[in-house]
């Protein structure tokens, strides 16, 4: 086999492959342009991060100015910096849960291995010292570190590195299209996982659990809906052993669902929240682990006969990206784009059904805020699983759109500030990316 012609390790691809990878080099607004010169409506917001589009004037000049003033400092053994602090008040100001205090990191993995170890900590000076197993949802996402990649519920993400590890273990994924919930009523399905939550808990003993993770939206699993009622029953269960719940909010946090948190759209109280993506638009790498307060309250009490926090990054609270995200939490709340997002959402929607729904082999059409899916039905056309997504995906790129496949289901993930006529663009470009691929054209591009 040829040689990669690239000296890149590329994440989330094959290492066989042996062609040169698709080169972005310029973004405005919500449009990318590659090395070839060919524009791309990007529909994917980056990764479902860049929620304030490309080349944000703002965003640029507060990463300038922080780069004169300081541009670096380490939060390490009670020292900090002045922009870490502030963005820190600035976040405790907006938080959707009584505020302990923030810790920060640089992507969402981190973050999410951060919350785990939090979770520890807390049940240690607590005296629960057998309080170390993680609960997460099969099909969620949490990340690729050791930690994270065990709590996300991909086998994919597990193959070739010995993962999950043995503490880690799955609840049923939320999802009434998937086997556990076809053909029953909400009620019923969310009465199944309950009891399955229950059970498990029972089997892996509850003084040996320290947390339950889950997303508000499974987005990597294929944008996964849960019924409105499951979360409130899943705290209920969660408190009576008290198990504290990390809701990981690095896709939905800052204004993709139409709330500035889900939290708060869902009506959810976590114990800590995980977020990134939107923190910083992605301008700069950072996220952020909010710790309620009864959990920092008992930390606070209980770690002087443990000792230091010992957890934390040369990069934690990196003044640039801390100046970034001050920036980008500023925008948003000053151009009230969770509200943008609330009034646009209903054309994206619109717009999906309208295309799709009742279409040859298309199997649901879904979505909250900016958040949207369109599922086709494995194996229609005599096609292998994956086939619908992974060409309606490259069609897509031919026709001038970026779109996320997983499996045969397509993601749309706009930037916030995309407007309705923009809306309206990507979807009838998806639009013709199905009808290109149901008539066999396999792109080229």
């Amino acid at each position: 086999m040829a040689p990669h012609p690239s000296t890149l390790l590329e994440p989330h691809t094959p290492p066989a492959l042996a062609t040169e990878p698709h080169v972005i080099v310029r973004g405005e607004g919500i449009t990318v342009w590659d090395s070839e010169g060919r524009s791309y409506l990007d529909g994917t917001s980056g990764m479902l991060c860049t929620n304030l589009g490309y080349s944000q004037p703002r965003l640029v000049r507060a990463a300038a100015r922080q780069m004169v003033e300081l541009p670096f400092f380490a939060s390490f053994a009670h020292r900090t910096s002045d922009v870490a602090l502030a963005l820190a008040e600035d976040l405790a100001r907006v938080a959707p849960l009584p505020m302990g205090r923030t810790f920060f990191a640089n992507s969402g993995a981190e973050a999410n291995d951060s919350a785990f170890k939090l979770a520890w900590y807390y049940h240690r000076c607590l005296g629960r010292h057998e309080r170390f197993k993680i609960l997460s949802q099969e099909k969620g996402y949490h990340g690729t570190t050791v930690a994270a990649g065990s709590a996300t519920g991909l086998e994919f993400i597990h193959r070739g590195f010995g993962l999950p590890l043995a503490s880690y273990v799955k609840v049923p994924c939320p999802d009434p299209h998937g086997p556990l919930g076809q053909g029953m009523s909400e009620e019923r399905f969310v009465e199944r996982l309950i009891g399955r939550l229950e059970r498990l808990i029972a089997v892996e003993d509850p003084d040996t659990i320290a947390a339950f993770i889950a997303e508000p939206i499974l987005s990597a699993g294929g944008l996964i809906i849960p019924p409105p009622s499951y979360y409130p029953r899943v705290q209920e269960v969660l408190a009576r052993h008290d198990i504290l719940f990390i809701l990981d909010e690095v896709v939905t946090g800052f204004g993709r669902t139409g709330a500035m948190f889900a939290t708060t759209e869902f009506g959810l109280a976590p114990d800590l929240i995980t977020l990134a993506k939107g923190l910083s638009s992605a301008y700069a790498p950072i996220s952020a682990v909010l710790v309620g307060r009864r959990v920092m309250n008992a930390i606070a009490e209980g770690s002087p006969d443990i000792g230091a926090f010992g957890h934390g990054f040369t990069y934690s609270g990196h003044p640039v990206a801390a100046a970034v995200a001050r920036e980008a939490l500023a925008i948003v709340l000053e151009e009230n784009v969770p509200g943008h997002v609330r009034e646009t959402a209903p054309t994206l929607m619109q717009a999906l059904a309208d295309a799709f729904r009742g279409e040859e082999s298309v199997r649901d059409v879904r979505g909250h805020g900016f958040l949207a899916a369109v599922t086709f039905v494995t194996g229609a056309g005599g096609r292998p699983e994956g086939d619908w997504g992974a060409q309606v995906m490259a069609e897509a790129v031919g026709h001038g759109l970026l779109v996320r496949a997983v499996g045969d289901t397509v993601i749309l993930a706009p930037p916030l500030i995309s407007t309705d006529d923009e809306i309206r663009t990507m979807v009838e470009l998806l639009e013709k990316s199905y009808h290109s691929a149901l008539a066999g054209t396999y792109a080229t591009w």
